[in-house]
């Protein structure tokens, strides 16, 4: 297709989305959860709760931009979240089993398909960036669970908003030193995709759940199914490195 040509001729930096995209965080998240919902006798189900959980703090995350009165940390948000969410639940628990279970997305592991397809686009010579609504030390934790060495790990925290707020997407333009128009950035979420397109960025979504993207002038440039397809499709014989 020409569009996808277009793409692989002027994009320099792939820039991901890490929760959610990268790293499988709804499985993740269920499987931890499992067992500590299990011995505290609630009976529901556990990917039910991780979905309430994720949900909160998007929620929550969104009203901390908006209001625009200071960043604050991811960890937080989480904390905050989890404790609605067991409330919501009437599961007793401990301030340090709130904390425990957020910590856990510091370990969460990647999609069985990214770490091939990241190698690849490496390999195509493109420059690969996280962009991340987590903080710097918990993105820092999950290098080594991820097992990839990204060519730079940008925090939100550094841009002083979460995604969508236009200035993330603006510091990870500035930190890699690249035109906006020359970025792809990539994730699970169409917020995210939309966030990035109305910034001026390209945008890939990985339609891992076949869901519709959604009705908005920000349409992204490429939908895949998952990293294998993105990484065939801007590792073609078109490619051109600068």
């Amino acid at each position: 297709m020409a569009q996808h040509a277009i793409l692989k001729r002027e994009i320099k930096a792939l820039v991901f989305d890490q929760y959610g995209t990268v790293v499988d965080m709804q499985s993740g998240l269920t499987e931890i959860a499992t067992p500590f919902l299990k011995d505290k006798g609630w009976d529901g189900e556990a990917h039910r709760f991780v979905t309430w959980w994720r949900r909160t703090h998007f929620e929550n995350s969104m009203i901390d931009a908006l209001c625009d009165r200071g960043h604050t940390p991811y960890r937080q948000i989480g904390h905050r979240a989890v404790s609605f969410v067991l409330d919501r639940c009437g599961v007793e628990y401990r301030q340090a089993e709130v904390e425990w279970l957020v910590s856990e997305i510091e370990k969460l592991r990647p999609f069985p398909d990214v770490l091939a397809a990241l190698a690849k686009l490496r390999a195509a010579g493109y420059k690969l960036i996280i962009l991340s609504n987590g903080d710097s030390d918990m993105l820092k934790a999950a290098g080594p669970y991820i097992g990839f060495d990204f060519d730079d790990v940008i925090s939100v925290d550094q841009a002083g908003y979460f995604k969508p707020h236009w200035k993330t997407y603006a510091k990870a333009e500035e930190l890699s030193g690249l035109d906006r128009s020359g970025c792809l950035f990539v994730a699970n979420h169409a917020f995210d995709c939309i966030g990035a397109k109305s910034y001026g960025m390209r945008a890939a979504f990985i339609d891992r759940r076949k869901r519709p993207f959604g009705e908005t002038p920000h349409q992204p440039d490429l939908i895949v199914s998952d990293f294998t397809e993105l990484a065939d499709t801007m590792c073609g014989a078109s490619r051109e490195t600068a």
